[in-house]
């Protein structure tokens, strides 16, 4: 099969497309024949030689795709060849083919695209195992979504509004705004024009910038708020006045998906499946893509995505 492979870190042209072995189904895993994979920011990371893959994972980036259930090892439940899915990874979607613990492997929602559910599992696990099962939204409360025009940030807009939240999205221009307003975000800040944080008292915050963020996104909580931080995009480090953390009984919380063990991310999957699907099922919520781009001109995405011109997804079709 033929995979992207990073030989040294680099710029998006050490993106390189190469035959490499196929991967062989050890028990528990699924071999899904990859129809698409999508680009997130831990792949940039990765090819930067930032963040590594972790123990034992497929050294190719990818952490999502979609295809066609191709074999399946000892021991799967629930898959068999043929079979429409889409998957979480440790690694290796960038590829014709990959390994994945069945655990992992969701079937594709009905009315959804096979190219396009590729850009769903990361972001919806991301956003349901954040948003609902460690920050605990409830109908009523307000969500204060940074980078709304993400991936990650459309669809948590549209979920949060499906489960009956206030939801307040910043993003970077007024064009964008206008893209979160439309997918039923209530209100929108551009970050280059206000400071969010003298306009929102948030009882939820779901934040990808990290320390830059952290003191104005402690005044933005509410009393007993809880801010969960998935991101660093704005440093690792910011100050903490623990004196209004306490005064407001509120959390912060740092979390991510791609190095919890399988059982932990097949909890998640299984969270998914149980109330993301149906919204999708349902037409109530959908993936947004940005563009596709062929899989071997996989720099030419990475491009794109660090130039913070996309809405959504990217998404790598094999």
């Amino acid at each position: 099969m033929h995979a992207i492979v990073i030989d040294k870190p680099g710029g998006p042209e050490v993106l390189a497309w190469r035959q490499v072995p196929d991967p062989r189904p050890e028990r528990g895993d699924v071999i899904i024949d990859v129809a698409a994979s999508a680009v997130n920011r831990a792949d940039v990371l990765q090819r930067q030689g930032l963040y590594s893959p972790p123990p034992g994972a497929s050294p190719y980036p990818g952490l999502e795709c979609s295809g066609v259930v191709a074999e399946v090892g000892a021991d799967v439940e629930g898959f068999k060849p043929g079979d429409r899915v889409c998957a979480l990874l440790t690694g290796g979607g960038y590829a014709e083919r990959v390994a994945v613990p069945w655990q992992q492997v969701m079937r594709v929602p009905k009315g959804v695209d096979l190219v396009d559910a590729a850009g769903l599992p990361e972001v919806a696990c991301t956003v349901w195992s954040n948003v609902f099962m460690t920050a605990r939204l409830r109908k009523g409360e307000t969500i204060l979504v940074h980078g709304g025009a993400s991936g990650i940030g459309t669809l948590a807009v549209q979920l949060a509004k499906a489960f009956g939240s206030h939801v307040v999205v910043t993003a970077g221009s007024a064009e964008k705004v206008a893209r979160c307003l439309e997918l039923g975000a209530d209100e929108g800040i551009d970050y280059h024009a206000e400071d969010f944080s003298e306009k929102v008292r948030a009882d939820v915050i779901l934040d990808i910038i990290g320390g830059k963020y952290l003191a104005r996104n402690v005044k933005a909580l509410t009393t007993g708020g809880r801010l969960v931080v998935i991101g660093m995009q704005g440093g690792t480090r910011g100050e903490l006045d623990l004196g209004a953390l306490l005064a407001k009984r509120a959390s912060v919380h740092g979390a991510t998906l791609r190095a919890r063990p399988v059982d932990e991310k097949g909890v998640i999957v299984r969270g998914v499946v149980d109330n993301v699907w149906p919204l999708l099922d349902a037409g109530a919520i959908r993936p947004v893509v940005h563009a596709r781009v062929p899989m071997n001109d996989a720099a030419r995405a990475h491009r794109l995505l660090e130039s913070g011109e996309h809405v959504g997804k990217i998404l790598l079709v094999g």
